[in-house]
C-alpha cells in the first residue's frame, strides 16, 4: 500500500507523523512524507521518501512578525486580533501548500492520504484521486464534545452548549480562513465546485473519515460522546537514533551533581529570549537547581551562563529525560508525553494553542503543578514551581506512575493495525 503522510507545522507537528511513516513502512507500506522542506532532511534521515512543500509557513513562524504573533495568541481578543493582522499572508501561504501537496499526491499516487488538520484541503486532494483519507490530530480541537470546549479557546463554566459552540466556531473559521484559497486552487486544476458532502469529517460520497488522535488517553482520555471514528490511539513517538552519541560535556555535566531541571520551550521563542532565560537563570537560583538549557530553534538565549546551568542545541528526549529530576517546557504535545513518558515531573508555561490545555490536563493528573502562562512567568512563580515539582512525593508518584502506563502504549503500533484492518475493510467492501 502507497501512503501519503501531509503535515505543515513545527518540528512537533512533524516528528509524530514521521514515527507513524517509520511504523507503516515497517510493516511493508511505501511511506512518503509530504511538509516543508526544512524537514526534508529529517525525513530522509528516518529512511521515508521526502515530497517538497514550500517553508513560507516555517519563515513566518520565524520572523519577528510570526513571534509576535505567537505572542499575542495568548488571549481570546489577542487571537481575533493576530488573525486580522496575518489572515492577509496567510491566504497565499495556503494556496501554494495546497498546490504542493497537491503535486506530491499527483506524484505519489497513493491508496491513502493520512493528514495532519492543518491541511484541511486533504480531503480535497483524496477525493480528487478518490482514495480514502484519514484526519491524524494531535490534539482534541476538532470532534466536538461535551467535557471540554475546542482546544485552544476558553474553558469558561458555560454549560454544554458553550462547548459544542466552540467546535463549530473553531470550522467556522478553519472554512474563513482556507475557502478561498481552497476554492481557487480547486478552479486552477479545473476540479469542479467542491462537493457538498465532502468535508473534515466525510468524504465526497458521504462517508465518515476516521479521525485518529497521536496522543495518549492516559493524559486526555477519549471523550464519553465522541463518534466511533474518532479514536485516541496513543501517542506516535519517535526513539533516537541507534548512532546517536551524546557530548561529552553534556554527559560531564549530566554525572556533576544532583538531578538537573531541563528548560526548554521549543520553537516558542516569542520576541525577548533573553528576558526569558533571565528569568529562568533566577528560578534556579532561588530554587538551588541546577539546570539545562535546550537553545535551538526558537529556544532559549544563550548567553553568559554560571557554572551551574548548561545549554545544548538540543538532545533527544526518550535519552535525556529519564536523567532529569523535572522538566519545564511550552507544553507542546510531544514534549509534554516525552517529559511524562520518562515518569518526570512537568512544568508547563504555555504560550498558546493547545499547551494551556496540556498544562491543565499535566495538573489534573497529578504529575506537575498549575501551569504558568508566559504572560504570567517570573522568577518566583517559576521557583515555586520547581520546588514543588522535585521535592513534593505526590507529584513525583503521580509522575512515576503515568510513566509505567505510558510506556507500556504502542501508539504507532496500534495506528498501524487500526489503519491496516480499515483499509482490508474497505477493500473486501465490509465498511
Amino acid at each position: 500500500m502507497k501512503i501519503l503522510i501531509l503535515t505543515l507545522g513545527s518540528h512537533g507537528d512533524v516528528q509524530p507523523y514521521v514515527a507513524l511513516g517509520r511504523g507503516l513502512q515497517a510493516a511493508g507500506h511505501a511511506v512518503s512524507v509530504c511538509t516543508s522542506e526544512h524537514f526534508a532532511g529529517f525525513v530522509t534521515d528516518h529512511g521515508l521518501d521526502y515530497r517538497y512543500m514550500n517553508n513560507g509557513f516555517i519563515d513566518l513562524l520565524a520572523s519577528m512578525e510570526g513571534r509576535a504573533a505567537l505572542e499575542g495568541m495568548q488571549s481570546l481578543f489577542g487571537t481575533f486580533k493576530v488573525m486580522a493582522t496575518l489572515v492577509p499572508k496567510v491566504g497565499p501561504l495556503q494556496a501554494q501548500v495546497q498546490q504542493d501537496a497537491w503535486q506530491a499526491a499527483q506524484a505519489v499516487r497513493p491508496d491513502l492520504i493520512v493528514f495532519h488538520p492543518k491541511l484541511a484541503g486533504a480531503v480535497d486532494i483524496a477525493d480528487a484521486l478518490d482514495v480514502p483519507a484519514i484526519m491524524a490530530p494531535l490534539f482534541p480541537q476538532y470532534v466536538p464534545t461535551t467535557e471540554f470546549p475546542a482546544v485552544g479557546l476558553p474553558d469558561w463554566p458555560l454549560g454544554d452548549g458553550y462547548r459544542r459552540f466552540t467546535y463549530r466556531f473553531v470550522h467556522f473559521l478553519g472554512k474563513r480562513i482556507g475557502g478561498g484559497p481552497l476554492r481557487t486552487w480547486r478552479r486552477q486544476n479545473r476540479l469542479g465546485r467542491r462537493p457538498a458532502e465532502l468535508g473534515l469529517f466525510t468524504d465526497g460520497n458521504g462517508q465518515a473519515i476516521p479521525v485518529l488522535h497521536g496522543y495518549s488517553p492516559q493524559i486526555s482520555p477519549t471523550p464519553k460522546d465522541w463518534p466511533a471514528t474518532a479514536m485516541t490511539m496513543g501517542a506516535w513517538t519517535l526513539p533516537h537514533a541507534p548512532d546517536w552519541t551524546p557530548p561529552p560535556a553534556l554527559v560531564e555535566f549530566l554525572a556533576a551533581g544532583p538531578p538537573l531541571v531541563y528548560v526548554g520551550f521549543g520553537s516558542m521563542a516569542g520576541r525577548k529570549p533573553a528576558r526569558v532565560t533571565a528569568i529562568v537563570l533566577e528560578a534556579l537560583r532561588q530554587s538551588g537547581r541546577r539546570g539545562l538549557f535546550a537553545s535551538g530553534w526558537g529556544g532559549l538565549a544563550a548567553q553568559a551562563l554560571p557554572p551551574e546551568v548548561l545549554a545544548i542545541k538540543q538532545a533527544p528526549h526518550d535519552w535525556l529525560f529519564p536523567q532529569v529530576a523535572a522538566v519545564v517546557h511550552h507544553g507542546g504535545a510531544g514534549t509534554t508525553a516525552a517529559g511524562l513518558r520518562a515518569g518526570r515531573p512537568t512544568i508547563i508555561c504555555p504560550f498558546f494553542g493547545d499547551q494551556p490545555f496540556w498544562g491543565r490536563r499535566v495538573h489534573a493528573i497529578g504529575a506537575g503543578p498549575p501551569p504558568i502562562p508566559q504572560k504570567q512567568l517570573s522568577a518566583e512563580r517559576l521557583a515555586a514551581a520547581i520546588v514543588a515539582a522535585t521535592t513534593d512525593p505526590d507529584i513525583a508518584a503521580a509522575a512515576e506512575a503515568v510513566g509505567l502506563r505510558l510506556r507500556a502504549e504502542r501508539g504507532v503500533e496500534s495506528t498501524v493495525d487500526w489503519i491496516e484492518r480499515w483499509m482490508s475493510l474497505r477493500t473486501t467492501g465490509s465498511s
